[in-house]
């Protein structure tokens, strides 16, 4: 049987499993234990504007949906923080009474500043990143086209600078949490090289071959630990992707406003997520039958 890793780094194309190598072979895992070690209030940042779309992307707003979904399923409070062009889509999406948090578009000392006050008021005792587009070395934001996009990325990274325990989800190394292997990135060889990496650091990274699977990852890993499967079915998450899409939210590979995901339809997310939801359940069965006997 597949590792929760090892299906959310099928198909991988941007050397992410070569990443993985460096990782512990169980991070959904010791990440999920992370979420259950810190009950109460998670931030969920998440976001990725394309430049040429003009729009955010399909890929990380279905994985912290997810996300939040599974944490207001064991009892946690999510709050959503992200900016002005991205918190249009994320109220779109979200439930009513969920709270979305719009970061400023600041200089780094303000934003600093913003951070501290927002960790202050909401005090949360979690901070999860996923598919968020993180600072380099010279503190600007680049895509994986190495397109300077500081103009259109707020500086959440500086929440994750102040915190104790956080998560990052990324699947090309510019992302939030990326930071843990910044040093290893540009020298490895992967098939869309890196020159500048995020420098963001977390206390666990989960990489994936969409970041939407490494929340999907994150959601299947804290099911087993939890004993109940908190994963979505894949009619939800395709219906989730076609209000997406409705929004005008845009393919982060094709830029264009279409029912995909990095270049892939909803069959080949459905594939990864059935075998995710196939995985949990026999697990957690088999867990009950180990405690029954």
């Amino acid at each position: 049987m597949s590792t929760i890793e090892e299906l959310i780094l099928s198909s991988d194309k941007r050397g992410m499993s070569t990443l993985a190598k460096y990782l512990p072979s169980n991070y959904c895992e010791q990440a999920a234990n992370l979420i259950l070690q810190n009950p109460g209030t998670t931030i969920i940042t998440t976001g990725f504007y394309i430049i040429k779309g003009q729009m955010p992307e399909t890929d990380g707003p279905l994985g912290a949906i997810a996300i939040g979904n599974a944490l207001n399923a064991i009892g946690n409070k999510p709050v959503y923080v992200t900016d002005k062009y991205s918190s249009g889509l994320i109220k779109f999406l979200v439930k009513n009474n969920e709270r979305v948090q719009v970061f400023p578009f600041l200089n780094q000392k303000e934003s600093i500043e913003y951070s501290k006050k927002i960790l202050s008021h909401i005090n949360p005792s979690l901070l999860i990143s996923i598919e968020r587009c993180g600072q380099t070395k010279h503190n600007d934001y680049r895509n994986m086209r190495g397109i300077d996009m500081t103009n259109f990325n707020a500086r959440i990274d500086h929440l994750f600078e102040l915190h104790n325990n956080s998560i990052g989800i990324g699947d090309g190394g510019n992302e939030i949490g990326m930071g843990n292997l910044s040093n290893l990135i540009p020298s490895l060889p992967l098939p869309f090289p890196i020159n500048e990496p995020c420098i963001t650091k977390t206390t666990n990274l989960i990489v994936s071959t969409v970041s939407n699977w490494g929340g999907y990852g994150l959601v299947a890993a804290l099911s087993i630990l939890y004993g109940k499967n908190l994963l979505p079915n894949p009619k939800s998450e395709q219906n989730l992707l076609e209000k997406c899409v409705k929004y005008g939210a845009v393919d982060g590979v094709s830029t264009l406003n279409e029912y995909t995901v990095d270049g892939l339809n909803i069959n080949e997310h459905n594939k990864v997520l059935i075998k995710l939801n196939n995985y949990v359940e026999k697990k957690i069965l088999v867990e009950k039958n180990n405690v029954s006997n």
